[in-house]
């Protein structure tokens, strides 16, 4: 996949401090990783417990748990954000 590309970044709640909602707190790294190797992400909420998709050309080319990111940070120690990094660049 060319540099540049449309990624869906998909994420459903997760419970955090007793509290279910939608949070990005633990996306910022995945996101910081995408957008360093020139993509466009876009974030879109799903009703799938703790769940995250990343989406290109309409298929789903990486999926993970949410609670398995890393909370903040900029994604490069993050071994999920590096594989969702090269899921994105091996998409066709």
């Amino acid at each position: 996949m060319p540099k540049n590309a449309l990624v869906t970044l998909r994420y459903g709640p997760y419970r955090s401090c007793g509290i279910a909602e939608h949070r990005t707190f633990r996306l910022q790294g995945l996101q910081a990783v995408l957008k360093a190797d020139g993509h466009e992400v876009i974030l879109e909420e799903i009703p799938d417990w703790n769940d995250v998709q990343l989406i290109v050309n309409g298929e789903m080319v990486f999926q993970c748990n949410i609670n398995d990111l890393d909370f903040g940070g900029d994604g490069k120690l993050d071994p999920l954000c590096s594989e969702a990094s090269i899921a994105v660049l091996n998409a066709y």
